[in-house]
């Protein structure tokens, strides 16, 4: 009877084990997971000052199909100029708002939705209003991503920016 339960038990775990690992594999496979610089000489801006610094954008899985963004990036205005900023979601796929901790604008979410393989699409909020949505689209070499931004930011000014990622 021991032995059973004892085998029950190994069995149910070797199949956690395994089911963990293809999710995790399948995770590992969107082609957006991994760390990303931005070259600020390849990428466009309308609003706002350009950055001397480059944006390193961080995907990764998380548990539930979910992806963890981390961002780290220097001000360029107002309050922030010059101060490190970081910040980290953890959102599903589903257009569900969840929230940016870290974020200078008050009350910031973002909801993600994918579009396809290599696309898939970043709604920000501040304060539940729409700011800027962000279409982020890895190359078919999984060399570079591009990331391109339409909306408007908390001043009010046009934003139609096109950022380009090198993958580290």
């Amino acid at each position: 009877m021991v032995q059973k339960r004892s085998l029950v038990v190994i069995a149910s775990t070797v199949a956690f084990l395994m089911m963990t690992a293809v999710m995790s594999r399948a995770q590992a496979s969107d082609p957006w997971i991994g760390t990303w610089k931005q070259n600020i000489e390849k990428s466009t801006f309308t609003a706002g000052p350009k950055p001397t610094v480059p944006v390193v954008l961080s995907l990764e899985a998380a548990p539930n199909r979910m992806l963890k963004t981390t961002i780290d990036q220097v001000g360029t205005q107002g309050q922030n100029k010059g101060k490190k900023i970081r910040t980290e979601s953890v959102a599903a796929f589903d257009g569900t708002d969840a929230p940016v901790k870290g974020s200078p604008n008050p009350n910031q979410t973002i909801a993600l939705k994918k579009i396809d393989a290599r696309t898939f699409e970043a709604q920000n909020k501040s304060d539940g209003k729409p700011t800027v949505t962000t279409r982020v689209t890895v190359a078919a070499d999984g060399k570079t991503i591009t990331a391109t931004q339409s909306g408007a930011n908390l001043q009010g000014q046009a934003i139609k920016n096109s950022l380009l990622f090198e993958k580290q």
